[in-house]
């Protein structure tokens, strides 16, 4: 049987998989782009993937295929896919997968479930991650503005794989941190993700949806449902980039909260990507977005350990009342989901 190649397969070639694969293959590093938008792999491999905004501009040629044209083994595959499709993505990488090597989940939300469910706890590798990035079109990526990335083994070891893999995550990020306890971090990411989220009802940016105090109640109820869960299943969600998942926990004022929230607006206020990427999903690109994946799986998880969510389940049904055309993005969907917190 052949060996595996050592080429870093990107399955998902998007804000976060094109990203990503642009700063290793510029670096030197052998990467090998997967996507299902024939136009966008024709162009990465041929003119090159354009990265643009305020961090760093430059284009780079990137070898690319879509999923039926792969072939072999790989044993570094990192999986970029919007939640919603992990299930779908991780069958078909898995024949090639090979047997010693391992899928990094470089998405938002819990996937790391969802990939050591089809490919097994040991060759599933969890990663965070806080960058802004949006998929502009074939071939053009915005790289709004750097953030928080950290990489570890969801078993909470450091293996030989995950220090590897660090060293690659820092071409990128120079800063990315190695831990052993990489669900901290994305049970810390859950809080925010379901406040950025509920940005998306409106169309105002994320940073003046965070500046704006009439708004804060349902923001504070979403990240405290949260925090309530992780505690509940043993978990201390860690922070980053102003977000403070302890001020979000059931002990906590509404002083801190209120700080956490500027501390947001103030961050979200620096970045060239100024809307989620659930707000992009639905304003722009009208398709389903991970909302089910990330907040329906906190509400699963929440019932498991006893812990009510009538927020983030008012949130999960605006977000589909707006995807199925029953609901516009306005101030107005906003003001529903402040009246069911209260």
């Amino acid at each position: 049987m052949p060996e595996p190649s050592e080429t870093i397969l990107i399955w998902g070639a998007g804000a976060i998989g094109g990203t990503l694969g642009a700063y290793w293959a510029r670096a030197g590093e052998d990467v090998l782009l997967v996507d299902i938008v024939p136009e966008h792999v024709e162009r990465c491999r041929t003119e090159g993937l354009a990265i643009t905004g305020p961090v760093e501009e430059f284009r780079q040629v990137i070898p690319a295929i879509t999923p039926g044209k792969v072939t072999g083994t790989y044993r570094r595959i990192v999986l970029a896919v919007k939640a919603l499709h992990t299930e779908a993505a991780a069958a078909a990488l898995r024949p090639h997968l090979a047997e010693d090597g391992y899928v990094l989940s470089a998405q938002n939300g819990l996937n790391e479930i969802a990939i050591a469910a089809a490919v097994g706890p040991e060759r599933t590798m969890g990663a965070f991650v806080n960058f802004g990035a949006d998929w502009h079109g074939p071939g053009e990526i915005l790289f709004g503005n750097r953030g928080a990335v950290v990489v570890g083994e969801i078993d909470g070891s450091v293996r030989e794989r995950t220090r590897e893999m660090h060293r690659l995550l820092q071409i990128f990020e120079p800063d990315a941190i190695l831990t052993d306890d990489i669900w901290s971090y994305l049970w810390g990411k859950l809080g925010y993700g379901a406040m950025l989220i509920a940005t998306a009802l409106t169309p105002d940016s994320m940073s003046a949806n965070f500046a704006d105090t009439a708004r804060a109640p349902a923001f504070v109820a979403l990240a405290r449902e949260v925090m309530a869960v992780a505690a509940a299943r043993g978990v201390t969600p860690r922070g980053f980039n102003g977000y403070d998942p302890s001020a979000f926990m059931p002990a906590a004022g509404p002083e801190a909260a209120a700080q956490s929230l500027a501390d947001l607006a103030a961050f979200n206020a620096k970045t060239a990507k100024t809307h989620s990427g659930i707000w992009r999903d639905l304003a722009v690109r009208k398709r389903k977005t991970e909302v089910g994946p990330q907040v329906g799986l906190v509400i699963e998880s929440a019932r498991e350990v006893g812990v009510p969510t009538p927020a983030l389940a008012a949130l999960r049904d605006l977000i589909e009342d707006i995807e199925e055309g029953r609901r516009p993005q306005s101030r107005e969907t906003f003001e529903e989901l402040l009246r069911r917190c209260a």
